[in-house]
């Protein structure tokens, strides 16, 4: 159950900017198996100019296009997961015109204990949804 937050600029459409939301939910749900409507993204167009997304010293240059991802989900996937979930996810998006060296993903992990699905309750740790394997 990734939560999924997406920052792109506003000159991206709304219509790209929902098919690069379900490139990137199709790529998870390829990925990592999970069911489709397990999908929780959120989706900030934000003006031009507001993501500042350097090249970390690899000596690249990306555009005003730049898309960061942020995934949060559950600890456990091995790095040969997580590096499979990022080529499927760029790929994806290089099919909707996006460069690859535009996209930007930063994956943050955590425990059962670490997500409410509402009513103010930790669903994992009552029993009422079960954990799920990775």
């Amino acid at each position: 159950m990734p939560l999924v937050r997406i920052e792109m600029s506003d000159e991206i459409s709304p219509d790209l900017a929902r098919s690069i939301a379900d490139s990137i939910h199709s790529a998870i749900v390829d990925t990592y198996g999970i069911p489709v409507r397990d999908r929780f993204q959120i989706l900030n167009r934000l003006p031009q100019g507001s993501i500042i997304a350097e090249d970390a010293g690899l000596g690249f240059d990306r555009t005003s296009g730049a898309i960061v991802i942020q995934i949060f989900t559950q600890r456990g996937r091995s790095a040969q997961a997580k590096q499979d979930l990022y080529s499927k996810i760029v790929g994806n998006l290089v099919l909707l015109g996006v460069a690859a060296e535009d996209v930007f993903i930063g994956y943050n992990e955590n425990g059962p204990d670490d997500w409410s699905f509402g009513f103010g309750r930790a669903q994992y740790l009552t029993g009422e949804l079960q954990v799920p394997s990775v």
